[in-house]
């Protein structure tokens, strides 16, 4: 009996002290989900309050610029410069402010990976309108100079807008030389072909091994970009390929005088295994 009691009251203490664990081991994935959640929220609302901001900054933009217009249609224009720079300079401010608002919400968009769809849609439709008016300050700058009036600062941010422009078209052209320096190494691949003597010479076959040798020749090879390369003339009448190449992928086939001639017809398929090709000829 006082066995069973003993047993009771162990079995009761590791129960207690497993639910103490248990309780501890919630609470700490409770508070870890907590500040999770905290964290997701701030950076909500820091993304919403920003958005709200920018939009703000437009919807004044749009109030100026209507000033603007009212002005520039009125008689005496040319007394009023002092009105319509300050326009232009409130004008100028809020799309700087905007212009950088914007930039902080794309790098939200790429550092963050709890936005929505709908939120990146947002942030797309407002680098889209900060682009529409910067188009819109440079044609202001046309109607002003018919009506023979020049406002220094737009004059000033449209030289840094075709400022922009041309760094941009220069990156733009810089990153489309990356891309098409990229696409040829990653279509490059080497051809050669040659009698056994010739190929020997220049360790590309060794012991009847083709490409084994580490000192083969590859100077001795010509180099093409696979996206180009359909046919080879081997001037002929004797042709092995000796890479490997997958069966179906190409075809050796003879011209007019008998000589044969390689044709790729699956070029990726042809590549896949090695982008070195050696055809022996006799």
């Amino acid at each position: 009996m006082k066995g069973l009691k003993l047993f009771v009251a162990v079995v009761a203490a590791t129960a207690f002290v497993s639910c103490g664990q248990n309780t501890k081991s919630g609470q700490t994935e409770a508070d870890s989900l907590r500040s999770e959640l905290e964290l997701k929220q701030k950076e909500m609302d820091e993304l919403l309050a920003t958005i709200n901001f920018v939009q703000d900054g437009f919807n004044k933009i749009d109030e100026a610029e209507g000033r603007i217009d009212l002005a520039v249609g009125e008689e005496g224009i040319r007394s009023d410069k002092d009105k319509l720079a300050e326009q232009m300079d409130f004008i100028i401010n809020k799309m700087n402010e905007n212009r950088e608002k914007i930039a902080q919400l794309n790098k939200m968009l790429q550092n963050s990976k709890n936005i929505s769809a709908q939120t990146k849609k947002t942030v797309e439709a407002l680098t889209k309108q900060l682009e529409e008016k910067e188009a819109a300050l440079v044609e202001m700058q046309e109607q002003l100079r018919a009506k023979d009036i020049r406002i220094a600062q737009l004059d000033s941010l449209v030289g840094s807008l075709s400022t922009r422009v041309t760094d941009l078209e220069a990156v733009n052209e810089s990153k489309d030389k990356v891309v098409d320096a990229q696409d040829k190494i990653i279509n490059r691949a080497w051809y050669v072909y040659g009698t056994k003597k010739e190929l020997r010479s220049r360790n590309i076959i060794d012991g009847g091994e083709v490409l084994q040798n580490q000192d083969f020749d590859k100077d001795y090879f010509t180099e093409i970009d696979i996206r180009d390369f359909k046919e080879l003339p081997l001037y002929s009448k004797r042709a092995t390929v000796e890479t490997s190449h997958p069966a179906g992928s190409y075809e050796l086939v003879k011209d007019e005088k008998g000589q044969y001639v390689l044709k790729i017809t699956d070029p990726a398929r042809f590549w896949e295994v090695s982008r070195y090709l050696v055809i022996l000829v006799k």
